[in-house]
C-alpha cells in the first residue's frame, strides 16, 4: 500500500479541511457531560492515540504543549486513569482563607464604601494586606456565598 486511507470501495479518502471546527464541536458536546477541562483532555487523549503532532492537538483543542507532554508521558508509563480526574490545581492557598467569614460580619456591621477602605480594615483587624483587586474577589466571592 502506498500509506493513504482508502474508503471501503477503494478510492482515496477526501481529507477534512476544517478539522479545528469539528474538534471544537467535539469539545462544546462532550461539555454536555463533564467539564471543559475534561473535554480536552478526552479529545487530546484520543488525538494523541492516532498520532497527531502536538502543535495540531495545541492548536485544535486549546492545550498547552505542557499538558500534552505530560498526557504522553502518563500514557507511556500506563497511567492513563488520572488522567480523567478533573482536580484543583495545588497553588497557593488565599490569604483570607480562614477570615472570609469574619471579614463579612465585619463588613455587615460598619459603612465601608470602596474596596480600599475595605483593604485598610482587614489590614487593621485582621493583619492581612490585601490589595484592592483581591478585595474585589473576595466580595464577589462572599457575595455568590462561594
Amino acid at each position: 500500500m502506498d500509506g493513504r486511507c482508502t474508503a471501503i470501495r477503494g478510492r482515496p479518502a477526501k481529507p477534512i479541511l476544517n478539522t479545528n471546527f469539528i474538534t471544537k464541536s467535539i469539545i462544546r458536546f462532550l461539555q454536555m457531560f463533564m467539564t471543559e477541562t475534561l473535554a480536552k483532555r478526552v479529545v487530546g487523549i484520543a488525538l494523541i492515540a492516532v498520532g497527531i503532532p502536538n502543535a495540531r492537538i495545541t492548536e485544535a483543542t486549546g492545550l498547552s504543549d505542557r499538558s500534552i507532554w505530560a498526557f504522553k508521558k502518563a500514557i507511556k508509563s500506563g497511567d492513563i486513569d488520572n488522567l480523567f480526574i478533573a482536580g484543583h490545581g495545588s497553588g497557593r492557598t488565599g490569604k483570607a482563607k480562614g477570615f472570609e467569614n469574619a471579614i463579612a460580619e465585619e463588613l455587615g456591621k460598619n459603612n465601608y464604601h470602596t474596596r480600599q477602605q475595605i483593604a485598610d480594615m482587614i489590614l487593621e483587624k485582621f493583619g492581612i494586606k490585601m490589595s484592592v483587586s483581591a478585595v474585589g474577589k473576595l466580595l464577589k466571592k462572599t457575595v455568590s456565598g462561594g
